[in-house]
């Protein structure tokens, strides 16, 4: 059984346990994790025997088999309506997070005598555990992420811009086998540092004491997400402060986890160091998420999640503190759930020493 009938069989096996007989994925991600094909605007019915891919004609030679080719005057409703017409099903799990309001009462108002579910986040929530060969691929992508940051680093100049920069760190993931980046990066000098998700612009580097990078490779469409906050100018007694608080609470956190560990409690361990440092309310945001073919998908690390860790999962683990008006520092690494514990797959130095850089 291929990987992708395996996790079909796990999602049927949890439809029938919430009563229903088919599902009609629609979020691109899903269809791309249950069946391998990876075209736009396409959707996958997933029938108790089998699975039908929904495209158009663009994909006609690439999913010969199993498929059913719309023309081009018809919409993915009707599409949709037809074949679940066909396949005689009493009820079909939508996807709730990915169909819009109109396209499900359009699919309800065609398909009267059949019950249409809303569910949210099942397929999702199967992504959570990756299996030995999407860790071997995230592998690849934290490689071909920290390669092009020790090229940028190594290479940095008081003149580029945050933007320049961005712009580069693109372009050095792609000369390393990589798709692209896994998101906007985020170079963030100084006092833009203070905003989680800072807009590289046209400050440069060479202009404050200090500056965030925030970036992560698509190798293989699964993703990295690495952050580091690098000295370009003067060390002071305030960053090094506030770069050790930061760096003690993402240690305590990395070491809390393991399978069985709860989410909320590895979100603390790193959180109630920064809150006893001073800086509580200078953390905002959750401790960190899990990756794969997106970049913040299942599970989380936050406060009001409660659920255990299991082996398979590779969360970031990112705590940061930000002071407007002066900037932030956040660090954060890919960390493997294993059997008896953890790994950290990224592997970018952190020590404070580390940081230094002469431009």
């Amino acid at each position: 059984m291929s990987r992708y009938a395996q996790r079909r069989k796990k999602l049927r096996a949890e439809l029938k346990r919430q009563g229903i007989a088919a599902m009609l994925v629609t979020d691109e991600l899903n269809v791309t994790y249950l069946s391998g094909f990876s075209g736009d605007s396409s959707y996958l019915l997933v029938l108790p025997k089998n699975t039908v891919i929904i495209s158009d004609f663009r994909y006609i030679q690439e999913i010969e088999h199993d498929c059913f080719i719309r023309p081009s005057v018809q919409s993915m409703v009707e599409a949709s309506r037809k074949l679940i017409t066909k396949a005689k099903v009493s009820s079909v799990a939508l996807e709730g997070n990915s169909l819009s309001l109109g396209q499900a009462e359009a699919l309800s108002k065609a398909l009267p005598k059949v019950n249409l579910a809303t569910t949210s986040s099942m397929v999702e929530k199967l992504r959570e555990i990756k299996d030995k060969q999407e860790i071997a691929t995230i592998r690849k992508a934290v490689k071909a992420a920290q390669k092009a940051f020790e090229v940028i680093k190594a290479s940095l100049t008081a003149d580029q811009t945050e933007k320049e920069i961005a712009f580069n760190l693109e372009h050095q993931i792609r000369q390393f086998g990589g798709r692209g980046t896994s998101f906007d990066p985020i170079v963030a000098v100084g006092p833009q540092a203070a905003l989680p998700h800072a807009q590289p612009g046209e400050q440069r580097i060479g202009d404050d004491n200090f500056c965030l990078f925030d970036w992560g490779a698509d190798y293989d469409r699964y993703l990295s997400d690495i952050t580091r906050t690098i000295v370009t100018g003067k060390l002071t007694a305030k960053f090094e402060k506030v770069y050790n608080t930061v760096l003690q609470a993402q240690l305590k956190a990395i070491k809390a986890i393991k399978p069985g560990a709860i989410m909320s409690k590895v979100d603390a361990a790193a959180r109630n160091h920064i809150a006893n440092a001073g800086y509580g309310k200078y953390f905002g945001h959750s401790l960190g998420h899990g990756i794969g073919t997106f970049i913040h998908e299942y599970p989380r690390l936050a406060s009001n999640q409660h659920a255990p860790l299991q082996p398979g999962m590779v969360v970031t683990v990112e705590p940061g503190i930000y002071l407007p008006g002066w900037g932030g520092v956040r660090i954060e690494d890919d960390v493997l759930v294993t059997k008896d514990g953890h790994e950290v797959l990224t592997s970018v130095p952190k020590k404070l020493e580390d940081t230094i850089v002469q431009l």
